[in-house]
């Protein structure tokens, strides 16, 4: 490969480049726009504050509720000690208290299952709304579509009728010509 054969193919790949490359703003700008990104903003500040309702139902209802079947001992409290804290001779802290914190994990496990049940419900109530709302346009495309198609049928049984009737006119006209040449030949 000469020179300038090399030349003109690293400008062309130079140009095909240019040619496909989209500028970070056009591109994120594009990305922005698009319905799915504002739908999805959206489910985040409501999500958000559906965080907050199921929150609040653990904290200030089953929290409580659980408390008062355990004695009065928060779940959030339940813990196996390690190791005790130990105080010097002042009051101050010598050794830290280590404990494994169980009652907050189930703490997190009470709020999955509560937030789990409560978009299962949610998704349920709305695609339970959306097939009656649906219905009605799915009842109209199916009357369409049914009309569509015994319209096609029509058109295919006239389609079929003409090249039926096209079939016997030229299976009479051979056979009258056949007869032509049977009466021809007795003469």
């Amino acid at each position: 490969m000469t020179k300038e054969e090399k030349k003109a193919l690293r400008k062309a790949k130079k140009e095909a480049r240019k040619a496909n490359h989209v500028s970070f703003w056009a591109d994120f700008k594009k990305f922005v726009t698009k319905g799915n990104v504002l739908d999805m903003a959206v489910a985040v500040v409501v999500a958000t504050a559906f965080n907050a309702i199921v929150n609040g139902l653990v904290k200030y209802i089953i929290t409580p509720a659980m408390s008062y079947f355990t004695s009065g001992v928060s779940i959030n409290e339940w813990e196996y000690v390690l190791r005790e804290e130990v105080l010097n001779a002042e009051g101050a802290v010598e050794v830290a208290k280590i404990s494994i914190q169980y009652g907050l994990w189930l703490q997190a496990i009470i709020d999955f299952i509560i937030i789990a049940f409560s978009i299962f419900v949610a998704l349920r109530v709305i695609k339970k709304a959306e097939r009656k709302i649906n219905a009605k346009e799915i009842a109209i495309a199916e009357e369409a579509a049914a009309k569509k198609k015994a319209e096609d049928d029509a058109k295919a049984a006239a389609a079929q009728a003409a090249i039926d009737a096209e079939k016997a006119a030229r299976d009479e006209f051979y056979a009258n010509i056949r007869e032509i040449k049977e009466l021809l030949k007795k003469d």
